[in-house]
């Protein structure tokens, strides 16, 4: 279909049923709009509010380039020079590039599995006002005059107390992990979301390919994001509290803060390449007429992208004296992510050659996505070699290489990307002949800018250097670098300028106005606060190009099962992760101001503490725990079946396996599972750098460690029974065995309090973290305590009753994690005790 058709819209043609329907899953009005809990509304939150943090980002971006524009320059002093150069890194890394792309993953992914919403669309919510408040403490920043000078990496000790005395290091360290639960609670959404709520008949080998970009790209989020987390919250507790983790005095490190950083820090460029990639699969098919060549090298290539990225972390600290092996490793690791990146794009490449591709806006962009990518790709090989790294490292050859890959492979396929999807966000199309424009000033800016710099820095110029003398020869290609960067603020203000004017003047688009094959554009792109009258059953990954009828048929008149609602209540259909068979009539929650109320307790808490006024610290949890436990007080829906069409008979909220609640409690066992690991990370890697600070460690004592262990098995096994308990729905024994689990996950916290009780944290790094294990451990079991009670009371008031035991099997599964974090804990204070951490 092309652009110039007659734009379609929806009417709610048939009376009664699809009015009910409509008002079940309209949007609400005015400042009610805000506890909306759409994914369409949550998703376009973080599209917008990411790209305003991208604006503020590209304005320091353009004082730094200002600053260095010629030789001795004094348009900003060396102070605010080090405040613009960190906070332009810290917003493009944390507050623009992955936030924004999972609000793309968040709008586009239910629309796209043929599901009515995100499957845990309040958690959304309380996802992005966590990122809001976040992005708002760091920015805050500027206000008290505070804003971090330390660089977007935060390196210690540079950013230790000792060294940065005053509040900016915590303004960035509390802001950050305060937007990074957004982050992590996006990735555990995406992962359930993906996995059990397709439309009928999308197996994974049927799912569109960039579901299986953000299925991957989550799962890299949840264990990629726990170290840089981890780290932070250690660093944090040495500003406040004077734990010495990184300091070498008592046995610390600086470089388990690079350690910790980059294991997040690496994966982090995949994490943004690949959504920005799975857009382009997306896009590219459309413009060419045929589906993406190699589909399933394409998928493997992602996964196995996935795995190395983990194992390369060290890339960034080739020179911090690694051992010549280590560096052998991590080099290797390094060359040998390129195989599944070039893999992609020969993918990408063989689909542009099997048709005649449109030269639309978006085909530009992907254009310059493989040209720009590409080049960053083998400027990354070069610096996987250890002499040539040795040579480059911290010059703009580095900031080159770092931006071609970032603004290359993520920048150009996102703004494509708004260009193709702009009817979903206005109802219209942009503008055609402005878009060519913002393209080529764009492609044009970015090279001149960035492409020099590969020069600049072989000639010897430093990073983060806030000015320069004559004579270097950096004088002209820092100019023109300049230049070129006002030259791609130009093309970026023009797109902006094109986004806006569009809305009100930009040509109606039509029912798919771009001949798509995936399911996002079955509706018209005024489409109503719903996704689905009836989700279709889907015979293939291109089902509007395959199933013609679809497209033929009115959209409210598509036939499909949950046709209508039932019980006035918003519902989808959850499915097999692998067949996508449909299992069960998955209930969804209506709009609700809990999770802003959470989110602002949280931010309440995390402010406060900036402040020292732990009294409000405390206010806020309260405040937070109160809005959580209203948030699950809820009657529980399972044991009902009922009709579903087309001769499905399904229940709601099927107890099993399989479930959205279960699938989602694993993604957030992975996320804990994460955490516990980069603390254990940083015990043995304290041992083996400082094994002389082990020797004079005070032990931790014996018996109540060995008291911990087995109290941690047991807390599994009472899991394990309970689950048992729940799957054959023995609503008692369930309710006996969860009330022993939290008896004994509470003396098990005592037992690892008590082994620990000798250990002064203060004296050494080690003490210092065993304390940080033996806490987050605690933290762990106060859920599961608090959970099992929480249960308790939802019976004793019958909003849980016989036949609705997913709460506690969902506990079982959380108990065996928390008894063998417990475990694990137990055995090293044994082996602490009897000799030696190791």
């Amino acid at each position: 279909m092309s652009v110039s058709e007659t734009p379609t819209t929806y009417s709610g043609a048939r009376k009664g049923e699809d009015k009910s329907f409509e008002g079940v899953w309209d949007t609400p009005k005015g400042i009610h709009v805000l506890s909306s809990v759409s994914h369409r509304v949550v998703g376009r939150r973080f599209i917008y509010t990411g790209f305003v943090f991208f604006l503020i980002a590209g304005v320091l971006a353009l004082l730094v380039r200002t600053q260095l524009i010629v030789p001795g320059n004094t348009f900003l002093d060396l102070e605010t020079y080090n405040q613009v150069f960190t906070m332009h890194g810290t917003l493009m890394m944390f507050l623009f590039a992955i936030p924004i792309l999972e609000g793309f993953a968040v709008y586009l992914i239910p629309l796209m599995l043929g599901a009515r919403d995100l499957i845990f669309p309040r958690l959304g919510q309380f996802g992005y006002y966590c990122y809001l408040f976040g992005g708002i403490i760091v920015l805050s920043s500027f206000v008290f005059d505070a804003a971090p000078d330390g660089g977007w990496f935060m390196y210690v000790p540079l950013s230790t107390k000792a060294h940065t005395p005053g509040l900016s290091a915590d303004f960035w360290l509390i802001g950050i992990t305060f937007a990074e639960i957004a982050s992590v609670t996006a990735a555990v959404e995406l992962i359930t979301a993906i996995l059990t709520a397709r439309a009928p008949g999308m197996s994974l080998t049927k799912m569109p390919i960039f579901a299986w970009y953000i299925l991957i790209t989550a799962f890299m989020i949840a264990i990629g994001f726990p170290p840089l987390i981890i780290g932070s919250i250690l660093l944090e507790a040495e500003r406040l509290l004077g734990l010495p983790f990184f300091d070498p005095m008592l046995g610390g490190d600086p470089l388990l803060w690079q350690h910790l950083f980059w294991l997040f820090g690496h994966p982090e460029v995949y994490i943004i390449f690949l959504p920005a990639a799975g857009m382009v699969a997306t896009m590219l098919p459309t413009f060419v007429g045929k589906p993406l060549f190699g589909y399933g090298f394409a998928v493997a290539a992602v996964v196995s992208m996935g795995f190395i990225s983990f194992g390369l972390w060290a890339h960034h600290m080739f020179a911090t004296g690694l051992p010549i092996l280590s560096l052998s490793l991590f080099s290797a690791a390094s060359t040998m992510v390129a195989v599944p990146t070039a893999i992609q794009v020969f993918c990408f490449i063989a689909t542009l050659a099997s048709g005649r591709p449109k030269l639309t806006t978006p085909m530009l962009f992907i254009l310059g996505f493989l040209s720009i990518f590409v080049l960053g790709g083998l400027t990354g090989v070069m610096l996987a070699s250890v002499p040539f790294n040795w040579q480059a490292h911290d010059s703009y050859f580095v900031v080159a290489h770092l931006h071609y890959v970032l603004i290359g492979g993520m920048v150009f396929p996102l703004i494509g990307a708004f260009y193709y999807w702009a009817p979903h966000f206005t109802g219209r199309m942009m503008s055609e002949r402005l878009g060519r424009w913002v393209f080529g000033l764009m492609f044009v800016g970015f090279n001149t800018t960035f492409l020099l710099m590969h020069i600049t820095g072989l000639r010897g110029m430093p990073r983060r250097v806030a000015t320069y003398a004559e004579g270097l020869g950096w004088d002209r290609l820092n100019m023109l670098s300049s230049i070129g960067s006002y030259i791609l603020a130009a093309g970026i203000a023009l797109f902006v300028f094109d986004f806006f004017r569009s809305r009100r003047h930009g040509p109606p688009a039509p029912r798919n106005p771009w001949g798509a094959g995936t399911l996002e554009w079955l509706y018209p792109p005024v489409a109503p606060g719903f996704n689905f009258h009836a989700i279709p059953p889907v015979e293939s990954r291109e089902p509007l190009w395959d199933q013609p009828h679809l497209l033929e048929t009115e959209a409210h008149k598509v036939e499909g099962v949950m046709h209508g609602i039932r019980d006035g209540r918003r519902e989808t259909v959850g499915c097999d992760p692998v067949s996508g068979k449909p299992l069960y009539i998955l209930r969804l929650p209506h709009p609700t101001w809990l999770p802003m109320i959470a989110a602002a307790g949280l931010a309440l808490l995390f402010g406060a503490t900036l402040a020292s006024a732990y009294w409000l610290c405390a206010v806020g949890a309260v405040i937070a725990l109160v809005a959580f436990t209203l948030w699950g007080w809820e009657p529980s829906d399972s044991g009902v079946t009922r009709d579903a069409g087309m001769g499905h008979e399904l229940p709601v909220n099927v107890v099993d396996r399989r479930s959205h609640m279960h699938v989602a409690l694993v993604g957030t066992m992975l996320v804990l599972m994460a955490l516990f690991a980069s603390l254990i990370f940083g015990l043995l890697y304290l041992w083996n750098i400082r094994p002389e600070a082990a020797e004079t460690l005070t032990r931790p004592a014996l018996l109540p460690a060995a008291v911990a262990v087995v109290l941690g098995l047991a807390v599994a096994l009472f899991g394990q029974l309970t689950r048992r308990a729940a799957v054959r729905d023995r609503f008692a024994g369930a309710t006996v065995l969860s009330l022993l689990t939290v008896l004994t996950s509470l003396l098990a916290v005592a037992a690892l309090g008590l082994s620990l009780m000798p250990i002064d944290p203060w004296a050494s790094a080690l003490g210092a973290t065993l304390w940080a294990i033996g806490g987050f451990v605690a933290f762990n079991l106060a859920v599961l305590t608090y959970w099992g009670l929480f249960n308790a009371a939802r019976r004793l008031t019958r909003r849980i009753g016989p036949g609705q035991s997913m709460p506690d099997f969902n506990l079982a599964t959380f108990a065996k994690g928390c008894g063998l974090m417990v475990a694990v804990a137990g055995a090293f204070f044994i082996a602490g005790a009897v000799g030696g951490v190791g």
